[in-house]
């Protein structure tokens, strides 16, 4: 719940800027701050203590886009900083409105994005005291454990030192997310403009570069070169990095094949012919050397262990070294930025003679041959199915995105996300954005958002009909802000499916069960946006054309059987087995 209390008669209400022409106030210098690093876009939700800086930072030329809630605001500055490398800026009201905005900030910093997170506080003695002022929570204390950095400001002199530091926080080493807490007095502080003139400067070198060593370099190639089965796993670092073209350098040189993960899809191509997409299992059980590209062994690569070879060795690539060894020995750890990694890598290549088996790329090939063929006539199979199914909607959108590639594609869901994952092909880095390494619903507005603020781009979110709730409300948000945007809900009528039993039989919904019957699409033209609602595959296609082409907000409710999906998607191993019963 956000706390947009706007009680004037409050005591933590900031001083309004004066009148006085050659004085400015705290929240002035904070505009003029972000200004200095770059920053141009902001996203938040105003109130008590920070509406008047929204109003002064539009007046410095920022853009401000106005949320209906601080957790889809916070969606769209991990996203605005997934996409551009620069920090997307979160701003936010103090109490429950900073806690709804942490919830993005802490996932930002455990998928690597920079972002800053600015929220007002109230000040500090009774806070302090704990003598019960006004949302009077110590926000910088609940912060500090779940983001990379967080600092507080107290004085208006110090803001664009502030300001710097948490640029510099958020972009260099591994990225993440930045918490700054602002007082209340520090935002009302009244200062001499030639003062607050002066306190600004043009800062150096925010994310320098961190060549790896040398000798990791040699070790790291030396296995390469030796190894006979080697594949390239790709991770959304490589993505946000911008390295494809160095590693695409490095696959037509050495011809090692590449297997992307969820959102280093398009970093090279889908459909490359070095692409391994389709063989997950088989380089899990039969590469030798994997080199990990901005991809970490988390539980997303069962940790390296479940289907891994126990004799696969590693080529890990992190610019932390606190991320090597941390569930397999990494035998090649190339500790640095992934350009000058990547770089080193490329300038030593000629030194090297590769020994990869003549047979291993060709039967990678053949594999996602076959694999293809069974996808193609799965597709084929629902293509008619009445009511339509996943893979009947997923077939009707899927040669569509595929004729627009510089489509955004943001997406969500448990089925929703695993089947559009796995059909739809990508042939551009930085084009597919989802829920990424914790796996949280609620991201899909927030980012659309983000993505359609920050490159200007057309997108289309795919969402499951239970995780457009967690954020659906900001779909009003893409239509003040007229947005190229086009939401697709499949609705099955719940969370997995619509078919959960209730177990008392008391006539409640099941825990899983939503509503079968919604109209999403009333939503939409509440807010004026165009509409449809779909039962076909041909309806669906004509939608979502007619959608992309008008680059207007968009929503389409596409229907599907309550019966469509199955339980937690393609990770229902992590429920206990005595709760896979719940739905038939």
């Amino acid at each position: 719940m956000a706390t947009t209390n706007q009680n004037t008669s409050n005591t933590q209400a900031a001083p309004a800027a004066p009148s006085y022409p050659n004085q400015v106030t705290g929240m002035w210098v904070l505009a003029k701050a972000l200004g200095m690093v770059g920053i141009t876009d902001m996203y938040g939700l105003v109130g008590i203590p920070v509406t008047d800086f929204a109003y002064i930072a539009q007046e410095q030329g920022i853009r401000f886009f106005g949320f209906r809630h601080e957790q889809n605001a916070g969606m769209a500055a991990q996203t605005h900083g997934y996409l551009t490398g620069k920090p997307g800026v979160l701003l936010t009201v103090s109490s429950l409105g900073f806690l709804n905005g942490l919830t993005a900030t802490a996932n930002a910093t455990v998928n690597c994005y920079p972002m800053i997170q600015i929220s007002g506080s109230s000040e500090r003695e009774p806070i302090d005291l704990l003598q019960g002022t006004y949302e009077g929570l110590d926000q910088l204390a609940i912060a500090k454990p779940l983001v990379k950095a967080a600092y507080r400001v107290n004085r208006a002199e110090d803001i664009p030192t502030a300001v710097v530091r948490a640029y510099r926080a958020a972009i260099s080493g591994r990225p993440g997310g930045v918490y700054l807490d602002v007082t209340t007095p520090c935002l009302g502080q009244i200062l001499d403009r030639d003062v607050a003139e002066a306190l600004f400067y043009e800062p150096v070198d925010l994310c320098p570069a961190m060549p790896p060593a040398d000798e990791a370099v040699r070790r790291a190639m030396q296995l390469i070169a030796g190894a006979k089965k080697p594949a390239i796993l790709i991770g959304k670092g490589s993505a946000y990095a911008q390295v494809e073209d160095l590693l695409k350098e490095f696959v037509d040189k050495t011809g090692i094949p590449y297997l992307p993960m969820s959102m280093a899809k398009g970093v090279l191509p889908d459909d490359g012919p070095l692409s391994a997409l389709a063989c997950r299992s088989t380089i899990m059980q039969q590469a030798d050397v994997v080199i990990l590209a901005g991809a970490r062994l988390n539980w997303l690569l069962s940790r390296g262990h479940g289907k891994w070879s126990k004799t696969t060795k590693f080529v890990q690539l992190d610019i932390d070294p606190e991320e090597i060894d941390i569930n397999r020995p990494i035998a090649a750890p190339v500790v640095g930025d992934l350009r000058s990694s990547l770089s080193a890598m490329l300038k030593a290549l000629p030194d090297y003679k590769m020994s990869m088996d003549a047979t291993w790329v060709p039967s990678l090939q053949a594999e996602t041959k076959e694999k293809n063929a069974k996808f193609a006539q799965r597709l084929a199979d629902n293509a008619t199915a009445s009511p339509m199914n996943h893979w009947t909607a997923i077939g009707a959108i899927k040669p569509i995105l595929e004729a627009n590639p510089d489509v955004i594609l943001v997406n969500e869901g448990a089925n929703t996300l695993d089947d559009t994952r796995d059909a739809i092909t990508m042939r551009m880095p930085r084009h597919r954005i989802d829920c990424a390494t914790w796996a949280i619903m609620g991201m899909g507005m927030g980012s659309v958002i983000g993505a359609a603020s920050s490159t200007g781009k057309s997108v289309v979110a795919i969402e499951g009909d239970s995780a457009f709730g967690f954020s659906g409300m900001d779909f009003s948000t893409i239509c003040r802000f007229k947005l190229p945007v086009t939401v697709v809900i499949f609705n099955n009528g719940g969370i997995y499916n619509g078919i959960g039993v209730n177990l008392s039989g008391n006539g409640d919904p099941a825990p899983t069960t939503l509503d079968i019957h919604a109209r999403y699409d009333k939503l939409g033209e509440c807010f004026g946006a165009d509409t449809y609602y779909v039962t076909t595959p041909d309806q669906l296609s004509t939608a979502l054309k007619a959608s992309i082409a008008s680059k207007r907000p968009t929503l389409i409710d596409v229907q599907l059987g309550a019966d469509s999906g199955k339980e937690s998607g393609h990770i229902g191993y992590l429920n206990p087995e005595s709760l896979q019963h719940i739905t038939v």
